[in-house]
């Protein structure tokens, strides 16, 4: 009983110490604050702000259509007269949503096979890597334009999918090259020799070494997801039948000439600045993530 309690208490002692560090990592550096907080009022306003709006939008009739900045409407009206901001807000959810699943599915496949290939090496690794070479081959866009016909994404979670599925093999090549470093390693040996079974190895040496990687390459998954889906809602090939930012700026370069008069330019430039700032809060972030993972960076 003693050694449970004296087990749960070093385990909480170094959790505290974890995020001790992680706060200090984060203040050295107040842009590194700055994304963290972006980060965050992205997250809470896909989660919350389409609940305090309805489903389908209201039309200012007095404002009208493509009114221009004011008080009331801080970016205009689209060409229905509706709010833009509240659509940048509402269309959001399906944006990140499909963006957090992408990273998902493309961290934990990517690191599972990369991991499993570059431990265990022989037949194994030359199956897996000749699989992630032809994924690797596969041209994406393409691939998806050809899909769009077939598949019309009206979930977020059914497009994040897709995108993880197509987007694991640069992560299953980038770990497979940490593992078989990392295997080598005087560490590693040691486990070895002590008779430490392989999923112990692997989730007690190697994932925890490898973790600032694999979070850098999920944060940069979900942007990449978002330029990926917002391209193909803005180039017309999927439907309309969900809000998104890519929706948004496909009505307003199309439909609105935003490219030509300055009418509808709030209207592109909306979801376009929130495209960049999540870009900007990502960046800010990953610029910490070695020093958090890294105790020897974060006592520095």
């Amino acid at each position: 009983m003693s050694v449970l309690l004296e087990s749960s208490s070093t385990s909480a002692t170094m959790r505290r110490n974890f995020w001790r560090g992680v706060w200090r990592v984060m203040r050295r550096k107040p842009s590194r604050l700055a994304g963290a907080v972006i980060l965050v009022g992205f997250a809470v306003m896909a989660v919350f702000g389409p609940m305090f709006y309805p489903e389908h939008l209201p039309r200012d009739q007095a404002a009208g259509i493509y009114a221009p900045p004011s008080v009331a409407h801080w970016f205009g009206t689209d060409g229905q007269g509706r709010d833009v901001v509240a659509l940048v807000i509402t269309g959001s959810r399906y944006v990140l949503l499909s963006a957090l699943v992408t990273a998902i599915v493309t961290v934990v496949l990517g690191t599972a096979i990369g991991l499993f290939s570059g431990f265990k090496r022989g037949r194994w690794d030359t199956v897996l890597m000749r699989l992630t070479d032809m994924k690797l081959t596969i041209p994406g866009l393409p691939l998806l334009l050809v899909l769009s016909t077939i598949w019309k994404f009206g979930s977020a979670v059914e497009m994040g999918l897709l995108l993880g599925l197509l987007g694991w093999g640069g992560v299953a090549r980038a770990v497979r090259a940490q593992t078989l470093s990392l295997r080598e390693r005087g560490f590693i040996e040691a486990a070895r020799g002590l008779g430490l079974s392989t999923p112990h190895i692997v989730g007690k040496e190697l994932l925890p070494s490898m973790a600032p990687y694999i979070a850098m390459n999920m944060l940069i998954a979900v942007t990449g997801a978002v330029y990926a889906q917002v391209g193909l809602f803005f180039l017309g090939v999927l439907p309309y039948e969900a809000n998104n930012w890519g929706v948004m700026l496909n009505l307003a370069v199309f439909g609105g000439g935003a490219m030509t008069t300055t009418a509808a330019l709030p209207y592109m430039l909306a979801p376009l600045l929130a495209i960049l700032l999540l870009t900007l809060g990502i960046v800010l972030v990953v610029d910490a993530m070695d020093e958090i993972f890294n105790p020897r960076l974060r006592e520095e």
